[in-house]
């Protein structure tokens, strides 16, 4: 019988990504792990992974469970068979008027595209610039205003150009044969339809978040195989060659959001013992990050456990040159902390940083 709650079901919508959702749909289709694969042209084990991952998000126990859950949120109606053809329907495909598209913008590198699969030319780069700014507000909404200071900075241009470059946006994005874009507007200003789009960026917020709540279990591999999804989405320097305050903000954060995931995965790999995969990692980002004394810190540890205190040393010894030539300031605290415990010679065990 089915119970799902309208909060239930609105989560079912919310919390997953595009793929999904496809196989949610697919599931309750009827269709099995074969059948799914062929029609979403997966390898079995990635719908497998995908089932699972349906399954953690929505807080169902078993596939009978998602496969009412398909039913209550209406991406099937019983006894009268799908909704809508699959995405891997041939003829769908051919005429690319399957219900029900998707937008994935990528911009943990230069901007990418895809709508319902087909990667599209966006355009010059304060278009993209453009798609990016409303691909990656924390607001439903963006207003004109809005979009000139972010994209445009003070180098604002004469007339009306936001509606002109939405205007473009909107018929480049509209969905297959449709005139429905996947560009809305209300009186608040411009926004992309909810839950069409999935952007890169945000789905490391959501592994991040999930290899979080994983170490907070004590489920160490896991929390690590999630950083490790999570940094292979990042193709390059984020929103590269795009222009205006709003793309280099955000270059600038999800840098960031890149070394921190980097660290924390290192810092796993450490904590389950893998040090080789640690020390490999922490030494090319060191070299990214030449004054992230966190990172120096970090790799010191792993060089330390590994009984390599003379490399470690020689990282402190460098990172503190480049602090004073570039920065002109002296190792903090934890740089310190970290050649204190090689002089010391703590070669072997969990300190209590491990132990955490």
């Amino acid at each position: 019988m089915p119970t799902t709650t309208a909060g239930r079901c609105d989560r079912g919508v919310t919390c997953l990504t595009a793929e999904e959702r496809e196989v949610l749909y697919a599931l309750g289709c009827g269709l099995g792990d074969a059948e799914i694969a062929a029609a979403l042209a997966l390898p079995e084990h990635v719908v497998a992974e995908r089932l699972g991952r349906v399954l953690g998000k929505l807080g169902l126990r078993d596939r009978a469970a998602a496969i009412v859950h398909a039913f209550d949120c209406g991406l099937v109606r019983p006894g009268q068979g799908p909704r809508r053809p699959l995405p891997g329907n041939a003829a769908a495909r051919r005429t690319g008027t399957a219900a029900d598209p998707w937008l994935q913008v990528s911009v943990l590198g230069p901007l990418r595209t895809t709508l319902a699969g087909r990667p599209l030319d966006i355009g010059p780069v304060r278009q993209q610039a453009v798609l990016a700014a409303l691909a990656l507000s924390p607001s439903p909404s963006v207003s004109r205003p809005r979009l000139l200071e972010d994209v445009w900075g003070r180098e604002m241009p004469d007339g009306n150009v936001v509606p002109v470059y939405v205007y473009r946006l909107r018929k480049i994005l509209r969905l297959g044969e449709r005139p429905d874009s996947v560009i809305r507007r209300d009186r608040y200003g411009y926004g992309l339809v909810q839950g069409i789009a999935e952007v890169d960026a945000l789905c490391v917020d959501d592994l991040a978040g999930r290899a979080e709540e994983a170490e907070r279990t004590g489920d160490l591999p896991e929390a690590e195989r999630l950083c490790a999804r999570a940094l292979e989405l990042f193709r390059g320097e984020p929103l590269a060659a795009l222009p205006g305050p709003f793309a280099e903000s955000e270059r600038v954060r999800l840098v960031r959001r890149r070394v921190a995931l980097v660290q924390r995965k290192a810092d796993l790999q450490l904590r389950l013992g893998r040090r080789a995969e640690a020390i490999t990692a922490l030494s090319a980002l060191a070299l990214e990050e030449p004054l992230n004394e966190p990172v120096a810190a970090l790799l010191m540890r792993a060089l330390r456990h590994d009984g390599r205190r003379a490399e470690a040393l020689a990282v402190f010894d460098r990172t503190a040159r480049r602090l004073a030539d570039d920065l002109g300031v002296a190792p903090g605290d934890l740089l310190l902390r970290a050649r204190r415990a090689a002089l010391l010679g703590a070669d072997a065990g969990p300190d209590r940083a491990d132990a955490a």
